[in-house]
Protein backbone atom coordinates (compact mmCIF):
# COMPACT_ATOMS: atom_id res chain seq x y z
CA UNK A 1 0.00 0.00 0.00
CA UNK A 2 1.23 3.26 -0.95
CA UNK A 3 1.78 5.90 1.31
CA UNK A 4 -0.52 8.06 -0.87
CA UNK A 5 -3.21 4.72 -0.31
CA UNK A 6 -2.65 5.01 3.36
CA UNK A 7 -3.31 8.97 3.33
CA UNK A 8 -6.62 8.56 1.48
CA UNK A 9 -7.60 6.00 3.70
CA UNK A 10 -6.86 7.97 6.85
CA UNK A 11 -8.90 10.58 5.37
CA UNK A 12 -11.86 8.92 4.64
CA UNK A 13 -11.86 7.09 8.12
CA UNK A 14 -11.28 10.81 10.07
CA UNK A 15 -14.38 12.07 7.46
CA UNK A 16 -16.75 9.08 8.50
CA UNK A 17 -15.69 9.19 12.54
CA UNK A 18 -16.55 13.07 12.05
CA UNK A 19 -19.98 12.04 10.22
CA UNK A 20 -20.63 9.83 12.82
CA UNK A 21 -20.24 11.78 15.95
CA UNK A 22 -22.58 14.96 14.18
CA UNK A 23 -25.49 12.09 13.99
CA UNK A 24 -24.98 10.95 17.00
CA UNK A 25 -25.28 14.28 18.38
CA UNK A 26 -28.37 15.05 16.51
CA UNK A 27 -29.81 12.11 17.87
CA UNK A 28 -29.67 12.27 21.03
CA UNK A 29 -31.26 14.11 23.88
CA UNK A 30 -29.26 13.98 26.86
CA UNK A 31 -27.32 17.51 26.90
CA UNK A 32 -23.94 16.56 27.77
CA UNK A 33 -23.56 13.83 25.58
CA UNK A 34 -24.46 16.14 22.64
CA UNK A 35 -21.86 18.34 23.91
CA UNK A 36 -19.16 15.48 23.91
CA UNK A 37 -19.96 14.30 20.71
CA UNK A 38 -19.61 17.31 19.63
CA UNK A 39 -16.46 18.09 20.89
CA UNK A 40 -15.72 15.07 19.01
CA UNK A 41 -16.90 15.98 15.61
CA UNK A 42 -15.01 19.00 16.06
CA UNK A 43 -11.42 17.23 16.71
CA UNK A 44 -11.90 15.00 14.07
CA UNK A 45 -12.56 18.14 12.09
CA UNK A 46 -9.70 19.49 13.22
CA UNK A 47 -7.39 16.56 12.31
CA UNK A 48 -8.64 16.08 8.95
CA UNK A 49 -7.56 19.74 8.07
CA UNK A 50 -4.25 19.07 9.50
CA UNK A 51 -4.06 15.48 7.41
CA UNK A 52 -5.52 16.92 4.20
CA UNK A 53 -2.72 19.66 4.41
CA UNK A 54 -0.29 17.36 4.82
CA UNK A 55 -1.78 15.67 1.89
CA UNK A 56 -0.76 18.43 -0.31
CA UNK A 57 2.11 18.93 1.23
CA UNK A 58 3.29 15.43 0.16
CA UNK A 59 1.81 16.11 -3.28
CA UNK A 60 4.12 18.37 -4.01
CA UNK A 61 7.19 17.31 -2.67
CA UNK A 62 6.68 13.54 -4.17
CA UNK A 63 5.16 13.26 -7.50
CA UNK A 64 4.60 9.82 -7.42
CA UNK A 65 3.05 10.35 -4.77
CA UNK A 66 0.06 11.10 -7.46
CA UNK A 67 0.51 7.83 -9.10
Amino acid sequence: MTVGTQMQQAIATIQSAAATMKTFSLETQDQQAKKTFEQLAQTFDSALTELKGREQYIKQQEPQYKQ
